[in-house]
């Protein structure tokens, strides 16, 4: 995280320290033609132009980052501008007064330049130019307060949602654990002798969880793989006497997905859904990939009320998934649910890219 800031932080100094030496580079460049411009056929002195630009250069610069660096940090601390006023025009009247007589020293030789350079014209026109430009050098200030500040919020704001991830991704193991120990512990009171292969499988799934599933994206193969497993143990619990499908369309090599977003669907199916003392229980099960577009749909039938069993606590896994939908994929995905008194259907789209 220290990396990003500091990535940050450098990329916004770089951006603003190319816009300072643009403006004087263009400012230079446009001061030596107005000096160098010829006037009534006269041979321009290049050598004394230049010099009165860079002294021109130094001097507005001066001014400009004494502002910059000196009276603005304070008028921001103080929020005084009598005060502000008193600090900057003090040495913006003492660099004024040395820039001008140096101009006067530059063109000396050059009678037609004293009346003006010596005339009140001069000074106030020299001055206000030199305050028009300390003005937009500390606007520049407040466009790199302004550049840093949008990025410190935008670090902040991606901390929080990665923070939020990982808690939401945390609450996904408990609450799997949860249902699949509860399926280990029913199959361990009928002493049957599928125990084993549960045990293997959930070995399985939890290395994928505590290693695989860290990943910001895991191929999706290895995510159906998980749902697999899942399935499997679902079918030991059931005796394998409820029909359940699992079809998948396209290459999930090619593709990779936010880890864990699907098992919650499919919990849920097999949690409100299915039941060996329930006729015409069915789960269905897809994935279709095309492209960069997922579509994952979870069919299934639903408990009668005297089957079903509900706790404060059973809507925690769709909001946690729904919740993760909106950090991992803003503005691309869609969830549709549809339910009526006998089955559920729930279709999820995603754009992968």
């Amino acid at each position: 995280m220290q990396h990003i800031i500091k990535k940050i932080g450098g990329s916004t100094t770089n951006r603003i320290l190319l816009l300072h030496l643009s403006f004087w580079a263009l400012y230079f460049s446009f001061f030596f033609y107005q000096i160098t411009f010829s006037r009534h056929g006269e041979e321009p002195n290049y050598e004394r132009a230049f010099f009165d630009a860079s002294t021109q250069i130094i001097f507005m610069a001066l001014i400009s980052y004494i502002n910059y660096f000196f009276c603005l940090p304070r008028f921001l601390s103080h929020k005084n501008f009598g005060q502000y006023l008193i600090e900057f025009l003090i040495p913006f009247a003492l660099i004024i007064t040395c820039h001008i007589f140096l101009k006067r020293f530059i063109y000396l030789e050059i009678k037609e330049a004293k009346g003006f350079l010596y005339s009140t014209k001069f000074v106030v026109q020299h001055s206000i130019g030199a305050i028009f430009i300390a003005i937009f050098i500390g606007m520049l200030r407040f466009a790199k307060d302004w550049f840093e500040l949008e990025a410190k919020k935008s670090e902040i704001e991606n901390e929080k949602l990665t923070a939020e991830l990982r808690f939401l991704k945390a609450q996904v193991n408990p609450h799997f654990l949860f249902n699949t120990l509860n399926n280990l512990y029913y199959l361990a009171m009928i002493n049957s002798p599928n125990t084993t292969e549960v045990i293997e499988k959930l070995s399985q799934m939890m290395r994928y969880m505590l290693y695989d599933s860290n990943h910001p994206k895991v191929s999706m193969t290895k995510e159906i793989e998980y749902m697999k497993n899942y399935i499997s143990l679902e079918k030991l619990r059931l005796d394998n006497q409820v029909p359940i499908t699992f079809d998948i369309s396209g290459n999930p090599d090619e593709v990779q997905i936010v880890p864990l977003i699907f098992i919650t669907f499919l919990e849920n199916a097999f949690k409100h859904g299915v039941s060996n003392s329930m006729n015409n229980a069915y789960v269905n099960i897809s994935i279709d990939i095309n492209g960069q577009q997922c579509t994952y749909c979870v069919e299934n039938s639903k408990l009668p009320p005297n089957l079903e069993t509900t706790n404060e606590k059973s809507g925690i896994g769709l909001q946690n998934v729904n919740r993760r939908l909106e950090l991992s994929y803003p503005n691309n995905y869609e969830l549709v649910v549809n339910e009526d008194d006998k089955d559920y259907i729930v279709v999820l789209k995603l754009n992968l890219a």
